[in-house]
């Protein structure tokens, strides 16, 4: 919880309550449906919450903004970022119902009115929005297949609306695939912590 002070000091009383208690909430819940790897639960604040919240450090949603996060599994980057941006409508999708099962106790519990989720496949949406955000849920080439026409033409925000999607690692070869025009934000730009060096926020706008 001291990382996310750290990087974000201007929470409010109830934004550091929820982000507090959102480690209990997922402490208990892995304990009964498995959706973070028993070694990462120790290292939730950082290698999940934070990381999540990475996009905030690339954009500042307006209100208003309508955001899907696909893949979402047991609700990251959708949850850290719902209670960073409280004004913005979340839509988290997955295919496994028990994931989204997970989400839906947890935003509840923290009294996010912002956060709709759903097991669903991201295909098969009929919706658009102004940004669709992920967590590494498969290589960009085919998930910018997916996404690619659930996204408005106009938008509010600083950056055009697109996809924000985190990745780690060498992606070189990866990005070699695709066509579209993209920016690269390192996250050790923002955090210092060494799991963050080699992590990105790879934005492709419309």
């Amino acid at each position: 919880m001291e990382l996310i002070k750290k990087y974000f000091p201007d929470l409010t009383a109830l934004q550091l309550e929820q982000f507090t208690t959102m480690g209990e909430l997922y402490r208990h819940w892995n304990a009964k449906i498995n959706v973070i790897s028993r070694q990462d639960i120790d290292s939730l604040y950082e290698k999940h919450i934070l990381h999540s919240l990475g996009i905030a450090k690339v954009i500042q949603f307006v209100p208003g903004t309508e955001v899907l996060d696909v893949g979402t599994g047991g609700g990251f980057p959708g949850v850290p970022l719902a209670v960073l941006f409280p004004l913005v409508d979340f839509h988290l999708v997955d295919s496994i119902g028990k994931k989204i099962k997970v989400v839906n106790e947890v935003a509840g519990a923290l009294g996010l009115t912002n956060v709709r989720a759903e097991q669903a496949r991201v295909e098969h949406l009929d919706t658009t929005y102004d940004f669709v955000v992920s967590r590494a849920v498969t290589r960009l080439k085919p998930f910018l297949g997916w996404v690619r026409y659930k996204i408005h033409k106009n938008g509010n925000n600083r950056l055009r609306n697109g996809v924000l999607y985190l990745k780690g690692g060498d992606l070189e070869e990866e990005l070699a695939e695709i066509k579209d025009k993209y920016r690269i934000f390192d996250l050790s730009d923002y955090f210092h912590e060494s799991f963050f060096e080699t992590k990105k926020v790879i934005y492709v706008p419309k």
